[in-house]
């Protein structure tokens, strides 16, 4: 069995450890919701490059992979907090209302 994979699992680790403070909107979403974003990223980034040929020992697949998980866990996280922030400000106009 190659343990490759184990690396992606450590990167996450890191990732989710740096996540709150590279995050302007941590406080919007738990804690446990960027590296999530990122494992299952770098999993099927894993999944499908294995798939189509590329090696454990293929630079490329490590770089795009090692570049992808942190770029989606970003831009997804931003995301999830814009979108809690427009579904509290709708909430908010209703009770208004």
């Amino acid at each position: 069995m190659d343990v490759s994979f184990a690396v992606i699992l450590l990167y996450t680790l890191v990732l989710g450890l740096v996540a709150p403070y590279i995050s302007a909107h941590s406080e919007k979403y738990g804690a446990l919701v960027p590296p999530t974003i990122a494992l299952t990223t770098g999993s099927v980034l894993w999944s499908i490059l294995i798939w189509v040929g590329f090696g454990t020992q293929d630079g490329w697949l490590w770089l795009i992979i090692m570049l992808a998980m942190p770029l989606v866990m970003v831009f997804a996280s931003a995301r999830l907090a814009s979108a809690r922030d427009k579904a509290y400000e709708a909430k908010l106009a209703a009770a208004k209302a």
